[in-house]
């Protein structure tokens, strides 16, 4: 791969990352026969096995990741969230985004260099599979982790809603002119640690244990509390905060917290722990109605002869509040800003009737031509948002700082993600609030850096980011019902430093097995980039991914 004209700093400080080592994986993407909740149905697996493996690295580190597809019946990619990858845009999965998907029968290497240390978690960000089981933990440590010596262990707890359904079926059912109320598939069950153990055991007075929560789910967010615990978070989103004592956490799809628990010397007994799934569509109001069904019991366990019947009871959730958590080098406010992208999200309805969510009362199409390889191949032309088609594109200049304000328009909560980026969290006021007052006041003096923002409902949210890492990255709702309805924006970003860039011979084969154009606009016009001929203005009526 070779990407064009970044700046001499970023090369410098890949190359002393680069210094250390390498770690390889080679996996077959399988259908895999499980029944995590007692239910039985085919999930995709790697290598004949589910759950899907971890991927662990140091910061450094290069990870080379190839995939073999052998479903036989899909495409497939994977999508590595919340790395950066910085100077390797291409690597970062999205399918019709920054690759062609992978056919049944063909293979695709993912290589990236392991820039920031923390708790990640890689899916597939192709035809809503991920919720079929093709996503694992990805962590990358620390040499110079700031809480080093503070813990003894760490362990990995990850939280999901799961269907007994296929994604397929489940998208086709909720894209029909029927679903007046735009409703998303309701999940079947919970699972922690994808139905594995999830006991943290020889839980050890004068201990303490670093947990990394990772939250998969398609839909639903996640409470946790642990009984006579209290939750030292030190990192959210694999960005390091100020520690932050808390006895609640919610953690929305595609979140994660890193958190301390210390097993001190009153502790005699095996704790539970009650992760409760918030399918809700806001906790905070009753009006709506509120009701915890699908729950989760596990333990700190001191003891295993001793007592694991007791359940851990919480009579009302009160989460901290993440906005308010700081970060651990106390950063001020990135600014002042130079680029606004301002989004009203709202479900909607296409020309035939059928339900979809939009920006701007836009909602996201794919097209023919993944979006960063039109970046790459029509020169000066791709600063001009119109070549790329209805992908919802805002192209930002190198350098800029980029201030994204989200007013969130529907009565639910929902999670926003940003590729490529950190970003700071200035506002997320609560829910009810209104939209975006228009004014940069109040913020927050020294805002958490996160890649996934709750926005509450009917409120909004302010983020910003540093334009410092050119690329072509989505911006959306991680509920991933709500990707396939359309709540997807693409943020060009530098598209100058894009142009001419290169790709791997096997992300272009992929494409071209398929048919699929990889040059030109939108439609794969390479004369006339302008001719908007070919671009795909309505969604099909019949999902296929």
């Amino acid at each position: 791969m070779h990407l064009s004209s970044i700046s001499s700093l970023a090369f410098l400080s890949l190359a002393a990352l680069a210094k250390a080592g390498t770690v390889e994986y080679n996996w077959d993407i399988t259908w895999v026969w499980a029944a995590p909740d007692g239910f039985g149905r085919p999930v995709i697996g790697v290598n004949g096995q589910w759950p899907c493996p971890k991927i662990e690295a140091t910061v450094g580190d290069t990870v080379i990741l190839t995939i073999n597809n052998k479903l036989g019946n899909q495409t497939t990619g994977i999508h590595f969230h919340g790395i950066n990858q910085i100077s390797t845009p291409d690597m970062d999965g999205p399918s019709g985004v920054t690759q062609c998907p992978v056919p049944p029968g063909s293979s695709v290497k993912y290589q990236w260099v392991a820039d920031t240390a923390g708790s990640y978690w890689y899916h597939s960000h192709n035809m809503g599979q991920y919720p079929d089981g093709l996503r694992g933990p990805l962590i990358i440590h620390d040499t110079n982790d700031p809480y080093a010596g503070k813990y003894d262990e760490e362990h990995i707890l990850t939280v999901s809603d799961w269907y007994h359904a296929e994604s397929l079926d489940l998208v086709r059912n909720m894209l029909q002119p029927s679903n007046v109320q735009f409703r998303p598939p309701f999940p079947d069950s919970i699972l922690v640690n994808e139905g594995q153990n999830a006991n943290i055991y020889n839980f050890t007075k004068g201990k303490t244990y670093r947990i990394r929560l990772i939250n998969f789910s398609a839909f639903a967010s996640a409470m946790m509390h642990i009984d006579s615990h209290d939750m030292n978070v030190i990192m959210n989103d694999a960005a390091y905060i100020q520690k932050e004592k808390t006895y609640m956490l919610r953690i929305t799809a595609a979140q994660r917290y890193d958190f301390l628990v210390e097993c001190i010397d009153r502790d005699n007994r095996n704790f539970p722990y009650l992760i409760g799934l918030d399918t809700n569509r806001d906790f905070t109001n009753a009006s709506l109605g509120v009701s915890w069904t699908k729950n989760f019991t596990g333990y700190f366990v001191m003891d295993t002869a001793k007592d694991m019947t007791k359940v851990d009871v919480v009579q009302q959730w009160k989460p901290a509040d993440d906005s308010h958590f700081k970060p651990y080098d106390g950063a001020g406010v990135w600014g002042p800003y130079n680029h606004l992208i301002s989004l009203d999200f709202d479900f909607c309805k296409d020309v035939n009737g059928y339900p979809r969510a939009c920006f701007n009362n836009v909602t996201y199409i794919s097209q023919k031509v993944p979006t960063l390889y039109t970046a790459a191949t029509t020169g000066s032309n791709n600063t001009n948002p119109a070549i790329y088609g209805q992908v919802n594109p805002f192209v930002v200049k190198y350098g800029d700082i980029v201030q994204i304000v989200v007013n969130n328009l529907d009565v639910a909560g929902h999670p926003f993600h940003l590729h490529g980026h950190h970003f700071q969290v200035l506002d997320r006021p609560k829910s009810g609030t209104g939209k975006w007052p228009k004014r940069d006041t109040n913020y927050a003096s020294t805002p958490p850096l996160r890649d996934t923002v709750a926005v509450n409902g009917r409120s909004f949210a302010v983020i910003r980011f540093k334009a410092d890492n050119p690329g072509v990255f989505l911006f959306h709702c991680h509920i991933e019902w709500h990707v396939e309805m359309g709540l997807t924006a693409t943020i060009i970003e530098a598209p100058d430093k894009l142009a001419g860039m290169s790709f791997p011979t096997d992300h272009i084969n992929n494409c071209q097995i398929q048919n699929i154009p990889y040059q030109g606009n939108a439609a794969g016009n390479t004369q006339d980039y302008s001719d908007t001929t070919g671009f795909i203005t309505i969604p099909p009526t019949t999902y296929n991914g």
